[in-house]
């Protein structure tokens, strides 16, 4: 072999060689980027027996938390004191226990613990809920508080009544800190949502109540988006098995505090909002939601449904198990696909 083949060979060689790693990052890259964006595909419901009334947050430990009404679920170990489950992606979710157990529950009232929902300020995490019963005159909200989200909550009390606030039928909190920093709590069902402001440790009311949202609603939750405010409240009823009427409307304002005006400009004061989530063929009664955000930017409303199929726990309540839907927004306003709960499978969202 000539000197000039030998040369020749050594740089094909050394082409070859620089072609190889080149090869390996390119198929490294490939696979990064499909593996973390690849899409999970779902079924509803996400959890079962029921979750009713989910609030939903995303904590530092990297899972989602979602908290319930107190129920039986009928497996025989009584009643669930506001149940807690949790995620990494919103869908496949592990019960890990209650707030709060026979003994610690709150006691500043007869009644069950209803609607919660959690937030995480001042370092720690507040779980207010509703505590009544079934027809209560004076029901109330309270709040307990957590170092971690699984608990253990201790409770600090109510933090009102309806005689107290002056509102009939105060439950269904939802507590919101807007722009500015201010703390503040909506609440209320089927005898107007109100809104005050709330001190800076969470235990108390600031100044005089506000309505933003009229009397067919219960069940608030607001959220921001792009400069506008956008308040989720549910209609209907919700515990009537297959036959439950429940469903969610929407209303948008500049301002927290209002005025929320439907699509075509009627303050929800006086309209019942412009729909978002309402009965398909396979289920009834959707409603009382929370929203949470997946890495995507895609908006996911979270709440409950019943099976038409399958509408009953073992002691006589409505079964409600918890159910996911990706919202689409259209000119600025939230709608689920078809205005009703997906069925079948559904691509999932990513976290």
């Amino acid at each position: 072999m000539s000197k000039v083949e030998s040369k020749q060979v050594k740089k094909g060689n050394a082409k070859v060689f620089m072609f190889i790693p080149l090869a390996i990052l390119t198929l490294a890259v490939i696979s990064y980027f499909l593996f973390f964006n690849q899409t999970t595909e779902y079924k509803n419901p996400v959890f079962e027996p029921v979750i009713a009334d989910p609030s939903v947050i995303k904590a530092d430990d990297g899972y989602l938390y979602a908290y319930g009404t107190e129920d039986d679920w009928g497996d025989g170990k009584g009643s669930h004191y506001l149940p807690i489950i949790r995620s990494k992606d919103l869908i496949s979710w592990e019960y890990i226990g209650d707030a709060f157990t026979f003994d610690t529950k709150p006691d500043w009232k007869d009644g069950g613990l209803w609607a919660p929902h959690i937030a995480f300020f001042n370092d720690q995490y507040y779980l207010y809920y509703s505590m009544s019963t079934w027809g209560d005159a004076n029901p109330g909200i309270g709040v307990a508080t957590a170092e971690k989200p699984e608990g253990p909550f201790k409770d600090q009390g109510p933090l009102f009544t309806s005689d107290e606030i002056g509102v009939l039928n105060s439950i269904d909190p939802f507590h919101y800190i807007d722009k500015d920093g201010t703390p503040y709590l909506f609440w209320g069902s089927f005898h107007g949502i109100y809104g005050i402001e709330l001190s800076k440790d969470g235990f108390s009311t600031v100044g005089d109540k506000f309505e933003i949202a009229g009397t067919a609603f219960e069940a608030p939750w607001i959220m921001e988006k792009d400069g506008a405010y956008y308040f989720f409240g549910s209609l209907g009823s919700c515990c009537e098995g297959e036959w439950s009427t429940y469903r969610v409307s929407v209303g948008k304002a500049d301002s927290i505090k209002g005025p929320y005006l439907d699509k075509d400009g009627n303050d929800l004061l006086y309209s019942e909002g412009t729909l978002v989530l309402a009965e398909g063929d396979n289920f009834a009664g959707p409603g009382h939601n929370a929203i949470v955000t997946d890495k995507k930017g895609t908006d996911w409303i979270v709440y409950h449904a019943i099976d038409k199929e399958n509408g009953w726990l073992p002691n006589g309540a409505t079964r409600r198990p918890m159910m996911i839907d990706p919202i689409v927004w259209e000119d600025g306003w939230p709608i689920v696909k078809d205005l009703v709960p997906g069925e079948g499978k559904q691509k999932g969202p990513k976290f």
